[in-house]
């Protein structure tokens, strides 16, 4: 059963995320973008995942049982080579329907103080 304590609970990066030219291009023909010059929205979860996962480690999640419900992100600029991207991720909700537990993870990447994206991923951990 998932800990309810979780929501509300943050975890930032304690490093940035270094990002080049050559991560760029390689994301973007792994997913068959032809424009490599910025990354496109859903190279975040490259940065986001990991900091999603450590958050969630505390939370009794049975990962065995979890599947990807829903993803949406909000870009206020695209991601650029030489951005130095700091990841906060937050659980927004998490709720039993049907048996299934839902949480919510929002994810923000800032450059500096900007923030650059946020997205949220819901997950569904199969009753």
């Amino acid at each position: 059963m998932l800990n309810p304590d979780i929501v509300g609970r943050t975890f930032t990066g304690a490093t940035a995320f270094a990002v080049t030219q050559e991560s760029i291009t390689e994301f973007c023909q792994a997913i068959g973008e032809p424009n490599f010059e910025v990354a496109p929205p859903t190279y975040s979860i490259k940065i986001s995942l990991a900091e999603s996962e450590a958050l969630l480690k505390e939370s009794d999640l049975d990962w065995t049982r979890v599947v990807h419900g829903d993803q949406r992100f909000e870009i206020h600029r695209p991601i650029i080579a030489g951005d130095q991207l700091i990841c906060s991720s937050t659980v927004e909700n998490a709720r039993v329907v049907a048996g299934n537990e839902i949480v919510t993870v929002r994810s923000d990447l800032h450059n500096q103080s900007e923030l650059v994206a946020s997205s949220w991923s819901t997950l569904v951990v199969r009753a």
